[in-house]
């Protein structure tokens, strides 16, 4: 085989391992914006329709130096929620334990925001551009919340 060949041939089967990499993990997928320095977690999450007809969920763990442990919950779709402590078994989003209301956001004319400062955090969503129909895409930040004294 010439090497021009089997350089159409590694790139052929580098682009197919890429496809089947990003269909793989794409209804899981979170991209980090920050080294930590102005939030705890900043990127943009995903949450894409799985073989079953669901959308994906992501549960970040929260352990950070002068707070409680906690869980972020994205998704699944346009749904998320705050609960303390850290556990396996999954947690139902409309129990009183999660400290997020609403949980549930509307998405109106392909737009959505929403902010909460709870349990010493600021979570703030931003539904993001360009979405494909089976998926959402949301910005997020997570912060410790500014506490401001008055005198």
């Amino acid at each position: 085989m010439t090497p021009s060949g089997l350089k159409w041939q590694r790139l052929a089967g580098l682009t197919i391992a890429m496809c089947l990499a990003a269909g793989i993990s794409r209804a899981q997928l979170f991209r980090p914006f920050t080294d930590h320095s102005r939030a705890l977690l900043e990127g943009n999450w995903q949450s894409c329709r799985e073989g079953d007809g669901q959308y994906g969920e992501r549960v970040y763990d929260g352990k950070w130096p002068g707070l409680p442990a906690f869980e972020v919950h994205m998704g699944p779709y346009h749904d998320f929620a705050l609960f303390r402590g850290i556990q396996d078994e999954h947690r139902d989003h409309s129990a009183p334990e999660n400290l997020l209301r609403p949980h549930t956001l509307e998405v109106q004319g392909n737009v959505a925001k929403h902010s909460w400062d709870v349990d010493g955090l600021h979570l703030e969503v931003v539904l993001a551009g360009g979405s494909r129909e089976d998926c959402e895409s949301w910005f997020v930040t997570l912060k410790r919340a500014e506490t401001t004294v008055s005198h």
